[in-house]
């Protein structure tokens, strides 16, 4: 077992010249030192360009790649991605940090579970038993649609076996959802490493592409058709039971979002575009009032 696998760092950018910095300052002061960090940017319209240049002049296991057009963010993550030369990848977005211990954290972990291919750091602690936790496909499926779900976590939280990557075929580039799908992907078919909480810190402000989504309902449809085609897809990892079970929780969860609209937004124009487009059945709809009767 190689206990000091190069990590390939991956920063994709646009237009975050206020964070990027101490993005990379983080990974230079990393306990963990055998990475190479690819730095990717999509035309960035400031002076991210000119910042990561300044760091890259300083150390050689800093490379810069700009884009000849702006690809949007999950094709840049696949663009950086075809650049690394680790064993693993770890991505880090450009308004992140990582803390000094979590390299060495998750590549220890990864390295005493070789059977994984993914490793997820989710921001709550809900086990009974230390981190890190080797959770088998239909461990993680289990806990995805019947428990406490890690696979809500965004690229920065995660550390990724690269060949699996490449044999996935990466994200797929379908918008807001990208990453959790690629998370049901791995899954479904590989071990993932719960890990411990909280390696990377997560920033929260106005500009992330979170904040755009949160604005748009239709992600609440979107979401709902990923995890119910995975669950299609995936029944041989659950008891008949348990299926039954977890595509009834999983329509009764998402009847309830819906009526939220009727019940508390008062909004009756969503709640009709989005109940059209959920195909639920009136019965379906009506298991949601259990969440406020």
């Amino acid at each position: 077992m190689n206990t000091n696998p190069l990590v390939s760092i991956l920063i994709t950018v646009y237009n975050r010249e206020k964070y990027i910095a101490e993005a990379i300052e983080s990974v230079l002061s990393s306990t963990y030192q055998n990475w190479e960090l690819i730095i990717v940017d999509d035309r960035s319209t400031d002076s991210s360009v000119a910042i990561a240049k300044s760091f890259e002049a300083k150390d050689e296991r800093i490379k810069l790649y700009v884009n000849e057009k702006n690809l949007g963010d999950y094709p840049n993550r696949n663009k950086a991605a075809s650049y690394a030369q680790g064993k693993y990848i770890k991505y880090l977005d450009a308004d992140d940090t990582i803390y000094k211990h979590s390299l060495d954290y998750m590549v220890e972990a990864m390295e005493a579970h070789p059977k994984a291919a993914l490793g997820i750091s989710f921001n709550k602690i809900e086990d009974v038993k230390p981190y890190p936790i080797l959770s088998s496909p239909k461990k993680t499926f289990f806990d995805e649609f019947l428990g406490k779900s890690i696979l809500g976590c965004g690229p920065s939280a995660a550390i990724i076996k690269r060949e699996v990557f490449q044999e996935i075929g990466g994200f797929s580039g379908t918008q807001y959802i990208g990453d959790h799908e690629l998370w049901l992907k791995f899954g479904a078919q590989f071990s993932v490493v719960k890990l411990q909480p909280s390696l990377v810190w997560w920033r929260q402000h106005d500009e992330q592409q979170i904040v755009s989504e949160r604005k748009n309902y239709n992600i609440i449809n979107i979401r709902y058709q990923l995890s119910l085609n995975t669950l299609y897809s995936n029944k041989h990892l659950f008891e008949e039971n348990k299926y039954i079970k977890a595509i009834k929780k999983l329509k009764q969860n998402h009847a309830r979002l819906l009526l939220r609209f009727v019940l508390i937004k008062r909004d009756f124009k969503v709640f009709r575009s989005l109940y059209k487009a959920s195909k639920l059945s009136f019965i379906e709809l009506f298991r949601g009032f259990k969440g406020y009767i």
